[in-house]
């Protein structure tokens, strides 16, 4: 893999299509040897919002720039009450507008 860049900003997290709440995200991007771009970093929201949809499938970021992304927890625990890691898929930016 190679590292591509970053990108962070605001949205809306859903689960199974519902707004659950305004959540923060910054994510690092890497470029995969087989083609496309993965990405992996943290979201971070209201304690209560992030409980209710940790560890559930269904799991998305709508940014506000109109990106929809893919979440889905590798952990089974939170960093903090209001944090978490994430793995990303989905409406991923193209190389050229991440964050070197």
């Amino acid at each position: 893999m190679r590292y591509i860049g970053e990108i962070s900003g605001n949205g809306t997290l859903k689960c199974e299509g519902v707004d659950i709440a305004s959540a923060s995200y910054d994510f690092e991007s890497y470029s995969r040897k087989t083609g496309g771009l993965t990405g992996s970093g943290e979201i971070t929201l209201a304690p209560e919002a992030l409980k209710s949809c940790f560890g559930r499938s269904g799991v998305q970021l709508m940014t506000e720039d109109g990106r929809m992304f893919n979440l889905t927890f590798p952990e089974k625990l939170m960093r903090e009450p209001n944090v978490a890691h994430v793995v990303v898929s989905g409406d991923l930016p193209a190389e050229r507008n991440w964050r070197h």
